[in-house]
């Protein structure tokens, strides 16, 4: 299993990035696909989950409204849009591949995750 993460970077409070995750080594439309953050000093928190048919959304309350995750089982990828960024956003954002087709919040109901990648919101 590999995940690999991009579109991570530096955005001004009110702007806007789009995380992907390219999944490979395993078949991807069958699992469901989240992201996960992880501020320093903080322990890895929930994001938003979709389930493997891409259907179900499901968001923590601190992102609903200006984070979007969706999946292409084409292209093997899961993304993340992230508009309204504020910099309580900052963090390392990771991909993980869940155990089973139906998304979960909790991070040991993933199996696999990506090398994460930074995201840094300033004022």
């Amino acid at each position: 299993v590999r995940l690999v993460e991009s579109g991570g970077g530096l955005a001004q409070s009110g702007g806007s990035l789009t995380l992907s995750c390219v999944a490979s080594g395993f078949t991807f439309s069958t699992y469901a696909m989240g992201w996960f953050r992880q501020a320093p000093g903080k322990e890895r928190e929930f994001v938003a989950t979709i389930y493997s048919h891409g259907g179900s959304p499901y968001y923590d309350a601190s992102v609903k409204g200006r984070f979007t995750i969706s999946r292409d089982n084409t292209k093997n990828t899961v993304f993340l849009q992230m508009n309204n960024l504020r910099p309580e956003d900052t963090a390392i954002y990771y991909c993980g591949k869940g155990l089973f087709g139906s998304g979960n919040t909790l991070p040991h109901a993933y199996d696999s995750w990506g090398q994460g990648i930074q995201v840094t919101v300033v004022p």
